[in-house]
């Protein structure tokens, strides 16, 4: 297998653009003042956890895409693109709705559709790539579990 300059640009935009992006959202909204500031139990994350899981997320979703368009995975598959797209957008909206504006209710409904979209990311990505497949499943655990996180910041 050759790899070329253009393969390694495209796997470094693949993988930087996103984790760009999440720096941005995190250091323009990342204080979670209404986050610090709520009465929350053991088990809860701090910021610095959720920040660095969501820069981890953002790695491991960019390797995966990019593996399944490396596979030729967004042309067979028309749904992967606004998938992925889907899940980018999702996963930095999180951030400024919870933790700085402290709409949990909002947030909760994010956290279930963003979900829902590593989901079907999870089961298109799996047509194309089994490695991809792969590093979609973390970004699956974390979202399941900031979505019970999430859920119980709704009720305190």
């Amino acid at each position: 297998m050759v790899i070329t300059k253009s393969t390694f640009r495209s796997l470094a935009f693949s993988i930087i653009a996103p984790l760009i992006l999440t720096i941005t959202i995190i250091f323009l909204f990342g204080s979670g003042s209404k986050y610090r500031a709520s009465a929350k139990p053991f088990w809860f994350p701090p910021l610095w956890l959720i920040h660095l899981a969501s820069l981890g997320s953002s790695f491991s979703m960019g390797l995966a895409a990019w593996l399944v368009w490396a596979d030729g995975g967004f042309h067979a598959y028309s749904n992967a693109l606004p998938l992925y797209i889907a899940q980018v957008s999702l996963s930095v909206i999180w951030d400024p709705l919870v933790l700085v504006i402290g709409a949990a209710w909002l947030g909760l409904v994010f956290c279930v559709i963003h979900f829902g979209t590593l989901f079907a990311c999870y089961k298109t990505f799996k047509q194309v790539n089994p490695f991809a497949k792969e590093l979609v499943k973390p970004c699956l655990a974390w979202m399941g579990f900031l979505t019970i996180v999430n859920y119980k910041l709704v009720y305190l």
